[in-house]
Order: structure tokens, then C-alpha cells, then sequence
């Protein structure tokens, strides 16, 4: 059970990393960017390239990948939100577009490495294991999970405590409002696709060396987790995406291990996810009143 338990939380974190992206970009503009998953694709790809044709080490090739992630956020922005934003069908027509988007980034994978599964290069990340009473814990799950705490309290702290992160707020409670007290509105949403964007990359990267197996469709099979997890979460709630990509996570390595069988565990998930849903129909941490950026 032991194991389960670290083997859950690990799972967790990296939907959690993935959700706190969708989860930023809708507290702001209340718009799902469903190019998400794509940036989490292509990400994975760009660390790959780093660490196995360049040499960099993962270390330096982490923070570059994120760096990626974030300008493929500012190019969802400026192509495919921006144009739309004043439109009056601006929620439909944009997840179109986002759509669009996602399958660009996807086809451009596609055509430079090919529809095939990619490993990172073997010692580019520690093999250490650590033996606990009744579990074993690799570096790579510690590092994800570490990594994945830090980032919540970071920008968390961002969002509470800078000039940013109050701009942020401001355009997610009242965009006019915030305008008229002269908040500038588009460095704002800039900054959210940024950050949520280099997040969704974060989250590729540190899944394709937690699993190493990198394919050009390796987004999709995260994207639907992603939602629900922000919609049991409370859609627009940071904390709200942790707390549900935990849940996520857990449910599904403990449905594994109580039935013996793993192609039953996404039904066991969603399945708890709709009972949470009917009890609390904003999610976990949503509010009726407002939204957390």
C-alpha cells in the first residue's frame, strides 16, 4: 500500500503540473486553450533534442524546453486568442482555433521526427533508488514531485504577493474594471500564457523521463485528465488543480492494485470524478462568487 501511495502522488503530481496550465489561462480570459496538450508534446520534443543531438545536460535543457513552452504560449496568444478575443462567439470560435493550433504544433513534430517512440538518452538523469519500509522511491519520482511542490508555492507566492501576479487577479476577477484602474490588461494575459505554457512544457518534459517513451501524440492522452482535473479542482483554482491532479493520480494506481487490473483504471477515475461532481458541482475549491487566477 506504501507503494501505491508514492506511486499515486508521483502519477498526481505530473497531472497536477499539466492542469495548473489550463487552469491559469482559464482563470484569466475564461477560455479553455486546447493547444495545451500540443505545448506539452512539443516541449518533451524540444528536451529531447537538447539533451540527445546537442549534449546539454538535463539540467540546462529543462529550463530551455520550458523557456519553448512559453514562447509557443505567446504564439497561441497573439494567432490564436488575440484576433478573437472581441468577438461575440469568442468562446467557441477560440477553442476552435486552439484546436487548430494544437494539431500545427502536433503535424510539426510529426514531420521532423516521424511517428515513432523516442527514448531520452540513458544517464541523463541520476539512477538512484531509495529503499522506505514497504516502497522504493526513485530519484526521478522525488525530483517530479519536488519540482512539482515548488512550482504550486511559487507561483502561488506570485500570484498573492507581486505586482504581477495582482495585474493577473485583477484581469481574471474584472478585465474592464481592472483596465479603468490602469492595469495593462494585454501585458497581463501575455504573462499567463507565458507562464501556463512553460508549466504544460515543464510537465513534458519531466513525464517523458519519468516514463521515457516520447511520441508526437503523447499530449492527448493526458488532455482529457487535464480538464477533469481542473473542473473537479474548481475551474479557474490553482490549488484546486493540484488538489484534483492528486486525487487523479491516486485513484488510479489504487484502482490497479485493489483489482488487479490496470485497463479499468481510467473508468474507475472519471467514475469518482462525476461522483465528486455531483456533490459539489463547482468543484472541490470553485467558488460561486469568484475564480482564482
Amino acid at each position: 500500500m506504501t507503494q501505491q501511495l508514492v506511486n499515486g502522488v508521483f502519477l498526481g503530481s505530473v497531472y497536477a503540473l499539466f492542469a495548473v496550465g489550463y487552469t491559469l489561462v482559464f482563470g484569466v480570459l475564461d477560455i479553455l486553450n486546447l493547444a495545451h496538450q500540443a505545448v506539452f508534446t512539443a516541449s518533451a520534443f524540444v528536451c529531447l533534442t537538447l539533451v540527445g543531438r546537442l549534449g546539454l545536460p538535463f539540467v540546462v535543457a529543462l529550463p530551455l524546453a520550458m523557456l519553448a513552452g512559453g514562447v509557443m504560449g505567446l504564439i497561441l496568444d497573439r494567432v490564436a486568442f488575440r484576433p478573437l478575443r472581441a468577438r461575440p462567439d469568442t468562446h467557441f470560435s477560440v477553442m476552435i482555433s486552439t484546436i487548430g493550433m494544437g494539431i500545427i504544433f502536433e503535424s510539426i513534430v510529426l514531420g521532423l521526427y516521424g511517428a515513432q517512440v523516442f527514448r531520452l538518452p540513458a544517464g541523463i538523469f541520476p539512477e538512484v533508488v531509495f529503499d522506505l519500509p514497504g516502497a522504493r522511491i526513485t530519484l526521478v519520482q522525488v525530483t517530479v514531485v519536488g519540482f512539482t511542490l515548488a512550482i504550486m508555492v511559487a507561483l502561488a507566492a506570485m500570484l498573492r504577493a507581486t505586482r504581477l501576479g495582482k495585474a493577473i487577479r485583477a484581469v481574471a476577477q474584472d478585465t474592464r474594471a481592472a483596465s479603468l484602474l490602469g492595469v495593462d490588461v494585454e501585458a497581463a494575459i501575455t504573462a499567463s500564457f507565458f507562464i501556463a505554457s512553460a508549466l504544460g512544457g515543464a510537465a513534458g518534459v519531466l513525464s517523458a523521463l519519468a516514463f521515457n517513451a516520447l511520441t508526437p501524440d503523447m499530449g492527448r492522452g493526458i488532455e482529457l485528465k487535464g480538464l477533469a482535473v481542473i473542473i473537479v479542482g474548481g475551474m479557474g483554482s490553482v490549488p484546486g488543480a493540484a488538489l484534483g491532479g492528486l486525487i487523479l493520480g491516486l485513484t488510479e494506481v489504487l484502482s490497479v492494485a485493489f483489482t488487479g487490473q490496470s485497463n479499468l483504471r481510467d473508468a474507475i477515475g472519471f467514475a469518482l470524478l462525476f461522483l465528486i461532481l455531483l456533490v459539489r458541482p463547482r468543484g472541490l475549491l470553485g467558488s460561486r462568487a469568484s475564480r482564482e487566477a
